[in-house]
Parts: structure tokens; sequence; C-alpha cells
């Protein structure tokens, strides 16, 4: 078995991983290859491990310490700190006990991951990480079987991401998208419908699009505040709405995905 390794010093270069690094610092680092990031609790870990992805170490509280080798086993080393010693580390309270440092994976091709794929999410520059683990838990719960998020969208694998997502986007295949131009062809080349979720007064509601039995549909979600982009309304093939009382004009991101993706998954589950 790998050692546990029991630390007591917050500047000890082993914990290099954890310590005064964003997620976007993780994601570059050159060594090792790929970049890493950070998976916070068993329960996420544990999925990130089931989906194949490689600890790096894992950065554990004592009372943590037996589900952290029963996840592990012999894959990496575990570093065994006092919770005071973890927060001066991160920077912040690890309530949940357990941090892990873990290989980025290479992502798969659009083509890859759309080709048996009915019902595709495509987030498009939505930067709040919040919204995007919502999304991606809405796509896992109601039946969606891809997610693609564009150039300019924040990273799913952002540490609030992975843990508002409860770890389903290492369950829900996804990948990056390349600029509308290429993307377009892409989409429409396996035979998706490009349905735009925006407000627009010749968009059709959400039931009459879910009513036409469109057999392949890539739902398209805009940015917080701005929506989607021109380019991304000129490349969807119908724009779809979600009827609205009470004044209000529009949901949240992640609510709005939730609401069309129960809608358009009504006949396939």
């Amino acid at each position: 078995m790998m050692p546990v390794i029991p630390l007591d010093s917050a500047d000890d270069p082993r914990l290099a991983d954890y310590r005064d690094l964003t997620d976007v610092s993780l994601r570059r680092v050159s060594e090792p290859a790929g970049g890493l990031y950070i998976a916070e609790s068993s329960k996420v870990l544990d999925r990130a491990l089931r989906a194949g992805h490689r600890p790096r170490s894992v950065l554990v509280q004592e009372k943590f310490l037996a589900d952290a080798l029963a996840l592990v086993g012999e894959d990496a080393e575990v570093y065994v700190v006092a919770a005071e010693i973890a927060e001066r580390v991160t920077g912040y309270t690890v309530h949940r006990g357990l941090l892990a440092s873990m290989h980025r994976p290479v992502l798969a091709s659009v083509a890859d991951v759309v080709r048996d794929a009915r019902l595709v999410v495509v987030l498009e520059d939505i930067v709040d990480h919040t919204n995007i683990g919502a999304a991606f838990r809405s796509a896992a719960a109601l039946g969606a079987d891809a997610v693609l998020v564009t150039p300019r969208c924040a990273d799913p694998l952002y540490r609030r991401s992975v843990r508002v997502s409860m770890g389903t986007v290492f369950q829900v295949p996804w990948t990056r998208l390349p600029e509308w131009s290429d993307a377009t062809p892409l989409l429409h080349g396996a035979g998706l419908h490009l349905a735009a979720l925006a407000l627009s007064d010749d968009a059709v509601t959400l039931d009459a699009f879910s009513a036409a039995g469109h057999d392949r549909v890539a739902l398209l979600l805009g940015a917080e505040g701005d929506g989607l982009s021109r380019r991304a309304l000129e490349a969807a093939d119908t724009v779809v709405t979600i009827p609205m009382a009470g004044g209000v004009d529009s949901l949240n991101v992640a609510a709005a995905s939730a609401v069309a993706l129960w809608e358009l998954g009504r006949g396939r589950r």
C-alpha cells in the first residue's frame, strides 16, 4: 500500500498541489502534463475514480483516513493533517475532510461525445461555477446524454462546479466545442437539431417544440444576464422559450436547463 504520511506543517512541499494554486493554475501546471483538478469529499472522489480518473495524492484529516484508504488503495500517497493545517494550506475550511489532487483527463472529441447522443446540453460562455455544476446535475438526473461547453465557458472540473454537481461531471460525457464557425457544422453533421433557449418574437414554446418530436436535439443555454450570443442564435434551427407568469421573463440558466430537460426527456425516459 502507498504510504500514509502524517504532515504537521502547512509549508511542506508535498502539499504544493493544495496550496496557493487557483483552479485555473492547477489546470495549467506543466507537471504533470495536462494539469490537475481538485476533488473534494469522499463521494466526489469515488465518482471520479469510477470514471477512470487517476489521483496524484490525497489530503485527509485523521477521522476520514479509513474512507480515503478504501477508495485509493495503492494508487496515491495519502497525507494526513490536522484540520487547522488543512485550512492554512487551502485557505478555507475543509468541511468534508478530504481533498484529492487528480490528474486532468484528456477530453474526447466532439464527434465521439455526441455520436450516439439523442439529447445534448450546450453551455455557452457560462462563467458561474455553481450554475455549471447545477446544469451538469440536471443533465445527469433528467436524461441528457452529453454536455458540450464553449471555449469561454467556465471549467466543469473547477472545485465548486464538481461539488455542486455532486460529482455528476464525471458521469455525463462532456467536452469543449470549438468556436461556432466550426461547432455548427460539427453539430449539424452529427444529426442534431439545435434548439436555442431564448427570448424571441419568433420563439416556439417548450411544450410545442417537445411535441414536434425531433429525434436528436442539442439544447443551447446562454450566459447569465446576456443569454445566448448572436452567433449561437444564428446557428440554431429553432428558438424555444419557457412560458413565464408573474411578470418574470426568464429563469436562472440552471433552473431553465432542468425545466427544459424534463420536458424534452419525457418521451425518452
